[in-house]
């Protein structure tokens, strides 16, 4: 049999060897003047399409950042641009008024030059540098038309330039959490709040009352307003999450480990991380690296957004998962009824602020719109008829919410104690992992948290003025670690909050199951030393314990119709492989048995309101059955357990074939790739998908490749991008990026890491000047016009 690790890592290896040779194909090094830079800026682009940028200044790598991200993805960050600044009607059409509107609602009203003057001057000289890099590719790609995407020659349009105030104006019109509050609202108008937590158990442990002052039987749909408005009109829309999608929601997260040297096969740190989002459209990382006197960073970017995500520098290597802090309520206003701009608030009726807005339209006059702000933030719905108004406080639309620099000024860190300084610029809800050449290791929680005058945020909240935010929470009194003691360290999104966290300190009660988290803490506990493959085995690991803990639950007598399935299991593995048969007839299984459980728990008022079971909620009830089953819940139990298997046997065959041996997950779980406007005929012909691979993984698996919404069983997300990072001995660093660099089909790098992906053969993250040039494909100078 194949030693796993062995094969992973020894793959990564036989690729550096086999490309060492490609310095010999060097073509000769091209010369472009661009306007920005201070000085001239080498890039070397390797043989896995990783653009190697070498500055003089700090400020010019970031340039050449923003330059090769324009040159790799510049339809893709150019269509996010026009979505986030509310500008897609005048190139697409009035279809696309309504979603400008709305982004536009989700725009920063404060005072952006203050915003500005709080950002550090190296930072801002960075995000400055940026934006001019892209702008000097699109200059460059407006003068020679035959060099601009494919998609601006079909659609007929060109691509937009960008401003540094666009990097922290639009902050992103988001639902958060506003639909499970709405959904626990309407769930207590039923008397049947407790049903939320089929939905999503809390966690930490947590009993939902009602504010006081909310009328739960007015909460409607209608309350969330324009965050309802969902895909964009072309049809298929993978360039953002889409709201009405619950099943990304509900599984986006990340695992990241940390390992100290005294735990470590290499006796130096390893840090882990593979981020997991959505899998489908455009790649959500960019993989560069930028070199400068002084500073080195190389990783995964977010297209659009200066500096690495994930990555090391030459001092530390960093990751990330998401943390989950609750940074989103809905407000609940009454309107004056005799006059509808007014709202209640602290006892007297406040105006709206409102801000008039012209949408320009393709072919056709402009449209006006009205914009309304409450003082908790922008308002989603406006009803005079029902006297009602509803807006959302958002972390994002605070001061310093944008988040735009965080990045930057976590790239320029040299150590933990400099680090700690950058994370003030850092909003979002993350677990930041750190490991350094001197062995150290780290771990906090950073983002913003809102303080509440009252209440816990898990309902909408009455916006006459008790409920109110009254500030942030510095990242300082959230969980943190530094050199624990075991050696190692991991996030999966689950709940890592110390048990006695004061509970007006609690962050968040969305904290996601823990299997993730409890099979890397078995491995890393087990294993006295702990190498670079094992990391990279890791991330492959597809053992669940939802399919662990299921097996043990079979039926001893099942039915005729459920016993083929039963012994099919029986001996299974629990390993949700690609080519594996009962994996394939577990996840039918799961999911027929997840229905059959809601159909008997939830009462018919209720079904139009819970439509899922959390994992832990449908294996509870197969192990420990309870009244919610009826007079006799072990019967109900088994009825129910006997005819999901028999109704999954059943739909296999005619998934799979009527031969048993020739199921494969992997045949369901395919992974496909389409162009987010591949609703249109001519971007999906110049686009074909990138497809023809199965894998293994689920929700619940180390490698977490969950399903999509929907009937269908193809993956919907999960780690798209991947590091195993050796903190010190850099080049033997590993990374994948699916589906590669380019989103051109013309780049031999638009598709070239789809199959490694599919085969979890990783890529070195090539480092150290030597290994890069032994390993270049291409060079360029960008000079200074």
């Amino acid at each position: 049999m194949i030693n796993r690790r062995s094969f992973l890592l020894g793959t990564a290896a036989t690729l550096v060897a086999s490309s060492a040779g490609a310095a010999t194909l060097l073509r000769p090094v091209r010369q472009k003047a661009v306007r920005g830079p201070g000085a001239p800026i080498d890039i070397v682009d390797d043989v896995y399409g990783v653009p190697h940028i070498r500055a003089a200044s700090i400020s010019d790598a970031f340039f050449g950042q923003g330059y090769v991200v324009a040159r790799d993805r510049l339809f893709q960050i150019d269509l996010a641009h026009r979505r986030e600044l509310g500008r897609l009607a005048e190139v697409f059409g009035a279809r696309f008024a309504g979603h400008d509107a709305n982004a536009r609602l989700f725009h920063y009203r404060g005072d952006s030059d203050a915003e500005l003057r709080d950002v550090p001057a190296e930072v801002l000289a960075c995000a400055r540098a940026y934006v001019a890099g892209i702008n000097a590719r699109i200059d460059e790609v407006i003068a020679d038309s035959a060099l601009l995407p494919l998609e601006y020659r079909i659609l007929g349009i060109a691509p937009l330039k960008w401003e540094l105030r666009d990097l922290i104006v639009p902050r992103g019109a988001s639902v958060g959490n506003a639909d499970d509050e709405v959904r626990r609202a309407q769930l207590a108008a039923l008397g049947l709040l407790d049903l939320d937590a089929v939905i999503a158990p809390l966690r930490p442990a947590w009993t939902m009352q009602v504010p006081e002052g909310l009328d739960v039987a007015a909460v409607s749909e209608a309350d969330l307003g324009v965050l309802q408005l969902g895909r964009l009109p072309w049809g298929a829309d993978l360039t953002a999450p889409d709201p009405a999608n619950a099943a990304e929601r509900a599984n986006a997260g990340s695992n990241a480990w940390t390992i100290a040297p005294s735990r470590s096969a290499t006796g130096r740190p390893i840090l882990a991380n593979d981020p997991h989002l959505g899998i489908g459209g455009f790649g959500p990382r960019h993989v560069a690296h930028l070199s400068a006197p002084g500073f080195e960073v190389i990783g995964g970017g977010a297209p659009g957004l200066p500096g690495i995500m994930q990555g090391h520098t030459d001092r530390f290597a960093f990751g990330r998962t998401n943390s989950h802090i609750d940074q989103s309520d809905l407000f609940v206003l009454e309107l004056d009824p005799e006059d509808s701009e007014r709202y209640r608030h602290d006892g007297r009726w406040k105006r709206f602020d409102r801000v008039e807005e012209s949408i320009a339209i393709r072919d056709a006059a402009p449209q006006r719109v009205t914009l309304r702000y409450s003082v908790h933030g922008p308002v989603v719905s406006h009803d005079p008829a029902r006297r009602r108004a509803t807006a959302l406080a958002s972390i994002a639309m605070q001061p310093g919410g944008a988040g735009s620099f965080a990045m930057i000024a976590i790239n320029l860190a040299k150590d933990w104690k400099s680090l700690r300084k950058a994370f003030p610029l850092h909003p979002s809800p993350t677990n930041f992992h750190y490991a350094d050449v001197d062995g150290n290791t780290g771990w906090q929680v950073i983002g913003f948290a809102p303080v509440r005058k009252r209440g816990d945020g898990l309902l909408p909240l009455p916006g006459d003025g008790r409920y109110d935010w009254t500030g942030m929470r510095n990242f300082a009194t959230m969980p943190s670690e530094y050199n624990p003691t075991k050696g190692w360290f991991a996030s999966a999104n689950q709940n890592n909050l110390p048990a006695n966290t004061p509970r007006d300190r609690i962050p968040a009660f969305s904290f996601r199951d823990p299997y993730r988290y409890e099979r890397i803490a078995d491995v890393l506990a087990s294993q006295s030393r702990h190498g670079i493959a094992d990391s990279v085995a890791l991330q492959y690991d597809t053992l669940s314990t939802p399919a662990r803990q299921f097996l043990a639950l079979l039926p001893q007598r099942p039915s005729a119709a459920a016993k083929p399935a039963v012994d099919m299991l029986r001996g299974w593995d629990a390993r949700i492989d690609a080519d594996s048969a009962p994996a394939a007839l577990f996840e039918i299984a799961w999911r027929e048995l997840g229905q059959r459980m809601l159909a008997a728990i939830v009462p018919q008022r209720a079904k139009a309101l819970v439509t899922e079971i959390a994992p832990s909620v449908l294996l509870g009830l197969l192990a420990r059955p309870d009244a919610r089953l009826g007079a006799d819940p072990e019967a109900a139990r088994d009825a129910v357990l006997d005819a999901g298997l028999a109704s999954a046997w059943v739909s296999a065959q005619q998934l799979l074939g009527a031969d048993p041996a020739k199921w494969r997950y992997g045949t369901l779980h395919q992974v496909r790739i389409r162009h987010p406007l591949s609703a249109i005929p001519a971007i999906a012909a110049a686009f074909p998908p990138i497809e023809g691979g199965g894998s293994g993984g689920d929700g619940y698996t180390v490698m977490a490749r969950w399903l999509g919404s929907g009937p269908g069983w193809g993956v919907g997300g999960g780690a798209s991008y991947l590091q195993v990072i050796d903190v010190g001995g850099w080049d033997n660093s590993l990374m994948l990026n699916l589906p590669g660099q380019s989103n051109d089909p013309r780049s031999p790098h638009y598709r070239d890491q789809y199959r490694p992906w599919i085969e979890g053969k990783m890529l070195p993250m090539l480092f150290s000047r030597p290994a890069v040039d032994t390993n270049a494909a291409a060079r360029t100078t960008l000079r200074p016009s």
